[in-house]
């Protein structure tokens, strides 16, 4: 048996367990922790699948319940077909039960039209049917996961849907990128914060946490303005009704992407 002298004392004798040969440590082992951006895209992808529940359990009352406000929405369709030409490619997102993409569709060469209910997607799609409509598509999507390559669609619609939005600005930056030049964003919004509704922003969180109301934004129409005119888009047409039962007024907005620049 090797023994070890110890200088110190003099004294030797077998190794002791602290004075063997230790192995090297290797690297220390640690757990990956998400990424700030993966966990609020994860909450984000939470919160609008407990909207897309709230709306597939209303989509059949949705349907059938009357406008609150008939002549505003037929101006606002008069408004909308102005913009619109026979060759026009356009999206629609948030569209609900298909009914203003069903309207528009004898205007228009095609619509693309989107919403993230599935049963607001069927019962659209069962409407199409019945009415022998060739020239609307629609599809269960987000407009945040669509895909769609930049500049191809003459014109956006995205009405009654940026106030229900986690990130209306993202919404609109990415309309911007898809209109080609001079076209088209044309928007319904409620503006909760021009209300005295603004103490939605108290109950919303509260509903929603018990599945009773979808995700609900409060902000005024000037910050609406804002958004877009930030994002690129000039403000070709606004318009508040005056007048209707519903309490919940919406602006309703054209806005335009700049064309082209000429190089000379």
């Amino acid at each position: 048996m090797k023994t070890i002298v110890n200088v110190s004392s003099g004294l030797s004798g077998p190794p002791k367990p602290e004075q063997a040969e230790r192995p090297t440590p290797g690297p220390r082992k640690t757990r990956a922790r998400p990424l700030r951006s993966e966990v609020s895209a994860t909450r984000a992808v939470e919160k609008m699948s407990q909207s897309a529940r709230f709306w597939d359990r209303t989509a059949e009352r949705y349907s059938k319940s009357p406008i609150a406000d008939e002549a505003a929405y037929q101006r606002k369709l008069q408004v909308s077909r102005e913009y619109f030409r026979p060759d026009m490619a356009v999206l629609e997102f948030g569209c609900g039960t298909g009914a203003t993409a069903i309207l528009h569709a004898p205007y228009v060469k095609h619509i693309r039209a989107i919403d993230f209910s599935t049963k607001m997607i069927e019962i659209a799609q069962g409407k199409a049917e019945a009415q022998k409509v060739e020239n609307v598509t629609f599809e269960h999507s987000t407009i945040e996961g669509l895909c769609a390559a930049d500049q191809s669609f003459d014109a956006v619609l995205g009405l009654n849907v940026l106030h229900l939005l986690e990130n209306k600005e993202e919404a609109i930056a990415k309309v911007y990128r898809m209109l080609k030049p001079n076209g088209v964003f044309i928007t319904s919004t409620v503006c909760l914060g021009d209300s005295a509704m603004k103490v939605f922003k108290v109950i919303s969180p509260i509903g929603k946490f018990f599945g009773l109301m979808p995700t609900v934004r409060v902000f005024a129409a000037k910050a609406l303005e804002r958004s877009l005119t930030d994002a690129g888009f000039d403000i070709d047409y606004q318009w508040r009704p005056g007048s209707g039962k519903s309490v919940f007024k919406s602006v309703f907005v054209v806005a335009k992407k700049a064309g082209a620049i000429r190089l000379t």
